[in-house]
């Protein structure tokens, strides 16, 4: 049985410059080799494992990978609460901002307007090991509700830092695609 291309054909090299929509971590090669490419040079050889120390994880999360990241993350953040904190609400909000913060700088580019749809997710998500809730499923089910109604400031804060963030980094990635488009055409 033949098996046709769903895909059209793409032509042209492929890119693998500054303007390339691979991720950083598929830039670098083995040894080093997409890093000339980026204008780096590669670490010597003596030098080990130190220039990477000083760097910051830069993750690039796919659209479903920013929801797993941030629902699990807030599940686990409210366990704690509930565990070393009593069930503060306060504390769990407190500590909803940076995983917020975290979703939107680390979403792909592709992806960018999905973390200010999780973040809320993620925060409900969280809640389900602090609510409080006597007589089964439906006490659960209120507690979550008061819980949401009575934290409406952390939700809503944190879902606009997320959307903040994704706004800057959305109109930075648009300047410089016509940037790049502007500096690729003919002059005439």
């Amino acid at each position: 049985m033949e098996q046709y291309r769903t895909r059209p054909a793409r032509h042209g090299p492929r890119r693998d410059g500054p303007g390339s929509s691979l991720p950083p971590q598929a830039k670098r090669g083995a040894g080093g080799a997409g890093s000339e490419a980026a204008g780096r040079r590669p670490a010597p050889a003596s030098a080990g494992a130190a220039p990477t120390a000083g760097r910051l994880p830069n993750p690039r999360l796919t659209g479903l990978g920013s929801g797993l990241f941030s629902g699990v993350v807030m599940f686990l953040l409210g366990g704690v609460c509930a565990v070393l904190f009593g069930a503060s609400l306060t504390a769990y909000g407190v500590l909803f901002l940076p995983v917020c913060v975290l979703t939107a700088v680390w979403v792909r580019r592709g992806d960018l307007m999905i973390a200010p749809v999780v973040v809320p997710i993620a925060f409900a998500v969280g809640l389900l090991p602090m609510a409080d809730g006597d007589g089964g499923t439906g006490g659960r089910l209120m507690g979550l509700v008061t819980a949401l109604a009575t934290q409406a400031g952390w939700l809503y804060g944190g879902t606009l830092v997320a959307g903040l963030i994704v706004i800057v980094r959305r109109i930075r990635l648009v300047h410089r695609r016509r940037a790049a488009a502007a500096g690729s055409r003919p002059p005439g």
